[in-house]
């Protein structure tokens, strides 16, 4: 039973859409990871700020004084005022450590009338729905880049270079970078210039920065990605849905009419013809559509063919019990000797008409199931031929003549002791079966002291087998008549139930397994006069190359 009709939605059409946006989705999450475009701008402005920092320092260095003793010192009111005109292009923090780790400046502090203020960078103008891509944005920046792992960045109420590793560590002259994390989520970026005159440590210069831009940029690049992937999520789940409905719905129709075929055979189903779509279903349909044809075509002929066997058998069966009752009732031994002829005549029919019938039962199936072989139709003529003559022991049986030719003309007959081979691809059992119906078919018709010539031609890409006859020939108008099942016209004079009518349907069947053609036609002499019927058949020949 069909449960397909069940589904709301199609497993197949799910089976589609999740592979589809699986892979989209795959896609989208290697996008919004961008890790080296992300890293890439960090390293870009730690070198922007190690690139500034050693030109401030640098100036700082050359703008140093000497103290009493003539060396070379920072100067803490001049070196405050450099380091935030310095600075102030660059938009970092800066602070300046003497060579003792004590802070001399920081670009965040003003000192006025002997009083710091600490300045602190504005936030712009307010939008709620920027604002609301903003969080969004750090948030998709916590969950790619989570940064649990960095240290803290917090400013003592008391700084000095001890409070940093990277100013530590360029008071012995050495810059050096870092990275921390603040309190609120923001990578806070570090680099440390020592600043010297002359080879000599005169201090430290650190310069920080945040990450916001880039961490903005960074969530800009993802807010754009993720606008992209919704509207290629929108076009891949339409488009999904075409190619499934495109595959599943004509599926579902042809599962629908082979289901009505399955379960209503003898209703005729309308099998959609897809054959235009030109791909794979189009081929199943059409697969389908000559699939139960032949069905249907193949349940006719069984229908057709019980009929014909019920009426073949019920006449012999009508005409025993008739028999029989009038043999009841007689007493005259005459009457009775020919109502038993007529029995035995009708129960010879009967049996005859039973083998006749299983073997057409069963020939399709053992057609199917065998392998055709190499098969040497001469060597088969001949040796059918001399069966035929040794069982014919009636004095008025016909004559038996076998022929073999080819395109030039006779080159052999079976009086010779070898006329050469011709090779078909056949089963001898079946094949010989054809050529015995033949043969039987020429004997029953032909007259006492007549011929029946068997000729096998070579006709170069084919075989041909002519079985002729001196018999009355086939009435006009019957020539594709005799091959139909249960062909009842006989001649005059032959035995009741000599033939059931299945013998030239049984052979036209084989031959036409075979790939080849039977035919029948009557022959005639000089004045068109019947002289006798001729059955041609024609099969492919193996050609020695093969």
């Amino acid at each position: 039973m069909l449960n397909r009709a069940k589904h709301r939605i199609s497993p197949l059409t799910l089976r589609v859409l999740a592979i589809n946006v699986l892979a989209l989705a795959l896609l989208l999450a290697g996008f919004l990871y961008l890790d080296q475009y992300r890293e890439g701008l960090i390293e870009a402005k730690i070198e922007a700020l190690t690139t500034n920092g050693t030109i401030i320092a640098g100036a700082l260095g050359e703008a140093a004084g000497d103290d009493p003793l003539g060396l070379p010192v920072l100067n803490p009111r001049a070196a405050r005022t450099m380091v935030r005109r310095l600075v102030s292009l660059t938009g970092a923090r800066a602070r300046l450590f003497d060579d003792h780790g004590r802070i001399l400046a920081d670009s965040r502090i003003l000192i006025s009338s002997g009083r710091e203020v600490v300045a602190r960078p504005l936030d712009g103008p307010t939008d709620d729905n920027r604002s609301l891509q903003r969080r969004f944005g750090d948030w998709l920046g916590h969950v790619f880049h989570p940064r649990h792992n960095l240290p803290l960045y917090k400013d003592d109420d008391r700084q000095t270079a001890a409070s940093y590793g990277e100013a530590r560590q360029a008071l012995e002259g050495d810059s050096a970078q870092s990275r921390r994390v603040s309190i609120d989520g923001e990578v806070i970026v570090s680099v440390a210039i020592p600043v010297q005159r002359f080879k000599k440590i005169l201090g430290a210069l650190m310069l920080s920065a945040g990450t916001a831009d880039v961490e903005r940029a960074v969530a800009e690049a993802r807010l754009a990605i993720l606008g992209v992937f919704f509207v290629a999520l929108g076009v891949t789940v339409m488009l999904s849905l075409y190619l499934a409905a495109s595959i599943v719905r004509p599926l579902h129709h042809l599962a629908e009419a082979a289901e009505t075929v399955r379960q209503h055979p003898g209703q005729r189903a309308n099998i959609p013809d897809l054959s235009r779509r030109g791909d794979e279903i189009g081929d199943l349909s059409g697969a389908l559509l000559e699939m139960t044809s032949a069905l249907y075509q193949r349940l006719d002929a069984i229908e057709g063919f019980a009929a014909d066997v019920a009426h073949e058998i019920r006449n012999p069966l009508t005409s025993i019990k008739s028999a029989v009752e009038v043999l009841e009732m007689s007493e005259d031994k005459e009457a009775q000797a020919r109502l038993l002829a007529i029995i035995n005549d009708d129960i010879r029919r009967l049996d005859r008409l039973i083998g006749d019938i299983s073997d057409a039962s069963r020939l399709d199936a053992e057609l199917a199931r065998s392998e055709p072989k190499p098969l040497d139709l001469i060597g088969l003529c001949e040796t059918l031929i001399d069966i035929a003559r040794t069982t014919s022991t009636e004095a008025d049986a016909p004559d038996f003549e076998l022929v073999i030719e080819n395109e030039l003309g006779v080159t052999a007959t079976s009086t010779l002791t070898s006329a050469g081979v011709l090779m078909v691809p056949g089963m001898a059992d079946r094949l010989g079966q054809v050529v015995r119906n033949l043969l039987d078919n020429a004997v029953s018709f032909s007259p006492e002291g007549g011929v029946v010539r068997l000729r096998v031609i070579d006709a170069g890409s084919e075989a041909k087998l002519i079985i002729e006859d001196d018999g009355p020939g086939i009435p006009d108008g019957k020539f594709d008549a005799v091959f139909e099942r249960f062909y009842s016209e006989r001649p005059s004079g032959e035995d009741f139930g000599v033939h059931s009518g299945l013998g030239l349907s049984i052979s036209e069947q084989i031959v036409k397994a075979h790939d080849g053609t039977i035919t029948a036609a009557n022959r005639t002499d000089a004045d068109d006069n019947v002289i006798g019927a001729r059955f041609e058949v024609h099969l492919p020949k193996i050609s020695a190359g093969d």
